[in-house]
């Protein structure tokens, strides 16, 4: 009961990156320009898709959903974050906040990787079978996979979350990170975690290997279909739709594999704290820029959306 009292009352504190203020200002106001970027943008290509009747397809209804999800991923994260850089690490967390931003990142994470694999599956279905993909991609199956990707991000979060908060935790209460990430916090634990970082490892790996699996079965289709295509208009427009999505996934199964994949003897904190910079605040800046820019459809929707304006 007295361990348990204790733990109950344990608040967190997040490392500075710097001792030097100067320093923790200039982090803050990139930490602040990065975070406003990506609500900017993905709220855009959200608001362009709702909007536009022409864009009223499953392709975008998707990446308007990734758009939502990038908003509500880097706000778990982002405000906790910036409160932290400007008190110097002083801005404490309860254990119920820690584990609830931790809930919610994992959720939208787990998510946000399906949806990834979905869209993938998505392209697949337009380029290989085109006389054919109204059919296949109805409506109440495009949502029906939206809704599976946050039903398993949930069902993965949840018992995840419980276990590690379930730890007695009564060493050091600063966490090596800028939020309440699951390798990080579990080092903090004074209890053997070693049941815990295989059961983190195991379910990782199930939800980085599979959707990633799936991703490039598609894409070796999909670079068969497009090898046969006569036109080099129809080259390029295939091309460009799918090298679009080829570099988000690069980038988010690129950073989230090195931090939750990599062997625990060899994970490092610093260098963990500088790649969740980058699928946290990097990747939901870049995601609504490389779709517009690369997409014809989404870059004319956008142009007609700001001459409204």
């Amino acid at each position: 009961m007295e361990e348990v009292n204790r733990t109950a009352k344990i608040q967190f504190f997040f490392r500075p990156f710097s001792s030097d203020p100067e320093v923790q200002m200039v982090i803050f106001v990139a930490f602040l320009v990065m975070y406003l970027t990506a609500l900017s943008g993905n709220t855009t290509i959200a608001a362009v898709v709702r909007t536009n009747p022409c864009l009223h397809v499953p392709m975008y209804f998707f990446l308007a959903n990734l758009a939502v999800l990038e908003i509500f991923y880097t706000s778990s994260i982002a405000p906790l974050a910036l409160a932290n850089l400007l008190s110097m690490g002083k801005s404490p967390v309860s254990l119920a906040g820690c584990g609830t931003q931790m809930f919610f990142f994992v959720f939208l994470g787990v998510a946000d990787c399906v949806l990834l694999a979905v869209m993938a599956y998505d392209r697949l279905v337009a380029i290989c079978q085109p006389l054919r993909y109204a059919l296949l991609m109805r409506w109440r199956l495009c949502v029906e996979l939206v809704a599976g990707s946050l039903v398993l991000g949930f069902l993965l979060s949840l018992p995840l979350t419980i276990s590690i908060f379930q730890l007695p935790f009564c060493r050091s209460n600063e966490i090596y990170h800028f939020y309440c990430d699951m390798p990080a916090v579990m080092r903090l634990a004074c209890a053997d975690t070693h049941v815990h970082q295989t059961v983190l490892y195991i379910v990782s790996f199930i939800v980085l290997s599979i959707p990633l699996v799936l991703i490039s079965i598609s894409y070796g289709f999909i670079v068969v279909a497009v090898s046969q295509i006569r036109s080099a208009e129809g080259r390029r427009r295939a091309g460009s739709t799918c090298s679009s999505h080829a570099l988000v996934v690069l980038m988010q199964y690129g950073c989230t594999s090195f931090i939750y994949l990599s062997p625990n003897s060899s994970y490092s904190p610093e260098m963990g704290r500088i790649v969740s910079v980058v699928y946290t605040f990097i990747t939901p800046i870049l995601n609504p820029f490389i779709y517009s820019v690369r997409n014809k459809e989404l870059r004319d929707a956008l142009k007609k959306a700001l001459r409204k304006l």
